[in-house]
């Protein structure tokens, strides 16, 4: 199984195996909820990172999430901008 970045929802940020093919995860939020997160991709000339999204989310919010969090991450490296 691979594992697969989480983008909403109350699994945001997390990497999480993902059986084979499957194009949408239902992935349980406490005892009786559930939140589904599809298959998606961002792909950008040759290279792409397959992720799953939560089913609320537009494409352009996903990317949003994704600038944020890759912004938040450069800061908190050794060097990183501030």
């Amino acid at each position: 199984m691979q594992t697969y970045l989480f983008i909403g929802g109350v699994h945001d940020g997390l990497n999480m195996p993902v059986a084979e093919g499957l194009d949408a995860v239902r992935l349980p939020t406490c005892v009786t909820d559930r939140e589904t997160y599809i298959r998606s991709a961002l792909i950008v000339g040759d290279a792409s990172v397959t992720f799953y999204k939560h089913e609320d989310l537009t494409p352009e919010h996903v990317l949003d999430r994704m600038v944020r969090h890759y912004k938040a991450w450069e800061v908190n490296q050794p060097g990183g901008r501030h």
